[in-house]
């Protein structure tokens, strides 16, 4: 058995909470971006986030949000890591994570497919522009933020990213077990964050796909 890290993202019920952590998640995300249908208040994170245990870390995603929202969040979820899903700078990402105390997630947004004639994503320099963020979260490039639910081409991906990597956009328990193999040699680490792959309906988690992700991340052999 692996230990690849699993985030459960974009929950709104207190039954899917239980459910991702009776399922063994180690991280579970809360999408503080009102367009989302998964949105919801820094006051109901809170309320969510109160239920997880020891181990077990609340994320609060934002998208292009002030300082002050941000800070609002927070101080309602102690503990939370932060997740900079926007078009926020390295220097607003850092300082606002240093200001508050907290550790941090970037994500890079990755195109589908590299455009013909153009260059692949540069995710070796991205990491070096975001050095001070504790892990990239790779999503997929769409028209909008907040998670995109489409798989980019993991082949494209650089093996010698400085950074600890969590692979997001479109996994599923019926392919995450390729993605971890196509990408755990492309940085420091890996870890995997699902939202869409296990619900029923945007925002309602399906407790027995929960479970199919787990078990199918867990049961992921990374021998060559």
């Amino acid at each position: 058995m692996n230990h690849i890290p699993i985030k459960i993202c974009g929950l709104t019920r207190e039954q899917d909470v239980i459910a991702a952590v009776n399922a063994g998640a180690n991280a579970i995300g809360f999408v503080l971006y009102p367009p989302s249908p998964r949105h919801v208040s820094p006051e109901r994170a809170a309320e969510l986030a109160a239920l997880l245990p020891a181990f077990v870390s609340p994320v609060l995603l934002f998208v292009n949000a002030s300082l002050e929202v941000i800070a609002h969040a927070a101080a309602l979820v102690p503990g939370a890591w932060l997740q900079f899903h926007g078009d926020e700078t390295p220097e607003f990402c850092a300082n606002t994570a240093k200001t508050l105390g907290r550790r941090w997630l970037r994500v890079a947004r990755i195109p589908q497919e590299t455009p013909q004639g153009g260059a692949p994503f540069d995710l070796v320099n991205y990491a070096s522009l975001y050095d001070k963020a504790d892990a990239l979260l790779l999503d997929t490039f769409v028209d909008a933020y907040g998670g995109s639910g489409h798989r980019f081409n993991w082949s494209q991906l650089p093996t010698n990213v400085n950074a600890h990597l969590v692979l997001s956009g479109g996994l599923t328990p019926a392919n995450v077990a390729d993605g971890i193999r196509a990408v755990h040699r492309c940085g420091l680490s890996l870890a995997v964050d699902v939202s869409s792959g296990v619900e029923s309906a945007k925002g309602i988690k399906d407790a027995d796909k929960i479970r199919a992700f787990v078990a199918a991340v867990r049961s992921t052999s990374l021998a060559d």
